[in-house]
């Protein structure tokens, strides 16, 4: 070990003797242990006044819900022939409950509220757009739980009306999704969900699958491949499941249909299939890991039929679209796309955005009579 150099005593004074240091009494010593005393404890106090801020920042840092996509797959049950027995109403609520989460959203001054699904043990929330839509702060609450998390919006697609949060933590419930090809007419169906923002445990409600493909329109959003049930939906069951009797997701409840002034309407609510979901939650993933999304673009006017016939009239082509490169003429009468038949504006419309640009769809026309399939190859939509 280095030793310290000697210290240069100060030259003594002429014409004097300079003395030893006296050596320390009694009070000095106490003295100095007071000082050490002291010291000991202040540096103790900042130690642990620093470590405390430095945790507390850690802490934080440590809760913050992650702002990137899970990697983990979506848990996709086996194909399953039609489910004979009837649904134990009690049983599956009990299976899927802890999958299924309640949402308040701070919107406008006000409050939104609604319904999601976990969907990966990472946090992941699956929920519609719409309702969180706008929103400034995003809470969730778990089944058993009383105190909500901060969750992060991943990725939001109002088209399609769905959209990807996370909260914090690993471990979680996941849901289980049907295979798409095993979602059949007539098959009994629960949805789940806190309809009108009740207090305690989700609504349960019992429904059949009513119809499969509908197509629905509201404002500029557009949504089809939808399935249509009876079982009652309210509001607050937006973004939560509709499931099988086996417990596993058929589709995400959206919307339900009202009575107007010219119509009435008694049970008749939609869900976002799984068909449609799950390729949906990929590309939501892929948006929150900084991929964008080129909505398609096709180029042309349409007009419904009016005569109760099926497909949408042509009523004009923008010149250089694709709709023009792919020889669609005014007047033809579009039927399907990719061979799923088209029974209004909002069918084409929507199966238009379901894709991206770059992709091929081929448009099945009726032109004078006679069946014509034409190959379309979309770009993006202008002002994407």
């Amino acid at each position: 070990m280095a030793t310290q150099p000697p210290m240069l005593l100060p030259p003594p004074q002429q014409g004097s003797t300079p003395l030893p240091p006296a050596p320390p009494n009694g009070r000095h010593r106490q003295r100095r242990r007071f000082i050490f005393i002291g010291v000991v404890g202040v540096v103790a106090w900042v130690a642990g006044l620093t470590g405390a801020l430095l945790g507390s920042q850690i802490s934080t840092w440590l809760d913050q819900p992650p702002t990137r996509a899970s990697d983990e797959a979506v848990r996709i049950a086996e194909p399953r022939n039609a489910i004979e027995a009837r649904v134990n109403v009690a049983e599956v609520a009990m299976f899927v409950a802890p999958t299924v989460v309640t949402i308040s959203a701070d919107v406008g001054g006000g409050t939104s509220l609604g319904t999601g699904v976990i969907i990966s043990s990472q946090g992941e929330i699956l929920t519609n757009a719409h309702v969180i839509e706008g929103a400034t702060e995003i809470r969730v609450r778990l089944s058993g739980e009383t105190e909500p998390r901060s969750v992060s919006l991943l990725a939001s697609d109002r088209g399609n009306d769905l959209a990807l949060l996370r909260m914090s933590g690993d471990g979680f419930e996941a849901a289980i999704f049907a295979d798409p090809g095993s979602v059949r007419l007539g098959d009994e169906a629960l949805a789940i969900g806190f309809a009108l923002g009740l207090d305690g445990a989700p609504s349960v409600t019992l429904g059949i699958v009513s119809a499969l493909d509908r197509t629905i329109s509201q404002a500029d959003v557009f949504l089809d491949g939808l399935i249509q049930t009876d079982a009652a939906i309210s509001s607050g069951n937006s973004g939560g499941p509709l499931v099988n009797a086996a417990g596993e997701v058929i589709g995400i409840n959206t919307a339900v249909a009202r009575d107007t002034a010219t119509t009435s309407a008694t049970n008749v609510g939609f869900a976002i299939s799984v068909t449609e979901a799950l390729p949906i939650i990929e590309a939501l993933r892929a948006q929150a890991d900084g991929a964008e999304r080129n909505e398609a673009y096709f180029g042309v006017g349409l007009e419904d039929r009016r005569d109760g016939g099926q497909g949408v009239f042509v009523t004009g082509v923008g010149e250089g679209t694709p709709a023009a490169g792919a020889g669609v003429l005014p007047g033809d009468l579009i039927v399907a796309v990719d061979g799923a038949a088209t029974d209004g504006s909002a069918g084409v419309i929507a199966a238009i955005r379901d894709k991206e640009a770059g992709d091929s769809v081929t448009v099945t026309l009726i032109r004078e009579g006679v069946s014509v399939d034409v190959t379309v190859e979309l770009t993006s939509r202008p002002g994407n």
